[in-house]
């Protein structure tokens, strides 16, 4: 029957954290080797969604400008039908006044034709410029697409090559954090996360801890060896094992890593 984490020793403890830093470490060290790439394919992918919208925006506002060349064109037939109904009714008018107040509609209909096309004009001249730039961008998203299509070719080959090793030590670091009670598990990940090289227990090199140039005292560099209590390094933050335990663990865990 399994210990609980409260009744194992702190031995138990310190080396259950390094046999998780140890399989942490080697999937820190798969993922570095997928460099940038995923934050490439991802920033690719933002900016063809930022792309598409634009292009999408754009192709709106053709539509827009297309249905209102559509109403004026409508305007200019229903303008050009009622000059032509004026003009026969000035064929049958009794007086000047009557042929007056056609020839007003004529014109009234002529400036409404006028300013029919004049817009139309503007329409156009806008449609084609926005089709211009919509053409650029759909050229731009291609680009795009086929260079993140390569992106993501060259991120899957990589994924695919250490993706079986990378699942097993996955279900290995949960499997070791069971052992590790709740409290100190939260501060294994605070210390990773606060880490450049993602390291949060480290053994002594030369009475320095790994990666540290500042000496433990050689009465802390004995408390450390009995491995009776969590020490942390006021320097760098980092959890403290001796060399022998790192070592040990090590030797054990080569049936797991890929060292």
């Amino acid at each position: 029957m399994a210990k609980k984490t409260s009744e194992i020793s702190v031995e138990e403890k310190l080396r259950a954290l390094y046999d998780l830093q140890i399989i942490d470490s080697r999937l820190d060290e798969i993922r570095n080797t997928r460099g940038e790439l995923p934050i490439e394919v991802e920033d690719l992918d933002v900016e063809i969604e930022g792309l598409q919208k634009r292009a999408l925006k754009f192709q709106e506002e053709i539509a827009e400008q297309n249905a209102e060349i559509n109403t004026k064109n409508e305007v200019i037939s229903h303008a050009n039908t009622l000059i032509e109904k004026y003009k026969s009714q000035q064929d049958n008018v009794r007086n000047n006044k009557e042929f007056e107040a056609l020839a007003k509609e004529i014109e009234f209909q002529e400036l409404e034709i006028q300013l029919a096309e004049k817009r139309t004009k503007e329409f156009g001249f806008k449609i084609e410029s926005k089709s211009e730039t919509l053409e650029e961008l759909k050229q731009k998203i291609e680009e795009f697409q086929t260079h993140l299509k390569f992106k993501k070719e060259e991120l899957e080959g990589l994924v695919s090559e250490t993706q079986k090793e990378e699942d097993y030590l996955i279900s290995k670091s949960d499997e070791f954090a069971t052992k590790i009670d709740e409290r100190l598990l939260k501060s294994y990940k605070r210390i990773r996360d606060n880490s450049r090289n993602g390291l949060a227990v480290v053994g002594l090199e030369r009475g320095a801890p790994k990666g540290s140039f500042f000496m433990v005292p050689p009465q802390k560099q004995m408390e450390i060896a009995q491995r009776k209590k969590i020490i942390i390094d006021e320097h760098s933050g980092k959890i403290l094992v001796d060399d022998d335990l790192v070592n040990e663990e090590l030797e054990k865990m080569k049936d797991i890593i890929k060292f």
